[in-house]
């Protein structure tokens, strides 16, 4: 590996461009994978209810898009700035690691919320418990 110093700004353009790169991109893969895949459980979750579910769905993924993209954008200003190839990819790694990470945490935390919000509605629609008379 060439680790030739690069022109200072070269290389803070070249490691801010494939991170903005490879996160808008993650973000879109998994958003569109989470609206494909996600409307069977909101149709359920939402008990049937399919135009509720897809509405549900389409502001998730708007709402998924601009906290994740949100979230790239402040990120690209903090951290170090690369001077080689090696720094470069090692920052790379860690900002879009770092997106990583903020992806799986919103994926899982709206899977706990319509878990709960679908227990909460099947529950509603579950006959009371009688007792049998003695």
């Amino acid at each position: 590996m060439n680790t030739e110093p690069l022109p200072n700004h070269v290389a803070v353009l070249v490691t801010y461009v494939t991170y903005l790169f490879i996160s808008v991109a993650l973000t879109i893969w998994v958003a569109r994978t989470l609206h494909k895949n996600g409307r069977i459980f909101l149709v359920d979750s939402f008990l049937g209810n399919a135009a509720l579910a897809d509405s549900v769905n389409h502001l998730l993924v708007v709402g998924f898009y601009l906290v994740n993209i949100g979230f790239v954008a402040l990120a690209l200003k903090h951290g170090e700035h690369a001077v080689d190839a090696e720094t470069g990819l090692e920052i790379l790694s860690s900002k879009v690691g770092l997106v990583l990470v903020v992806l799986g945490a919103m994926h899982f935390l709206n899977l706990y919320v319509f878990a709960r919000l679908r227990r909460r509605a099947t529950h509603r629609n579950v006959p009371p418990f009688v007792a049998k008379a003695a």
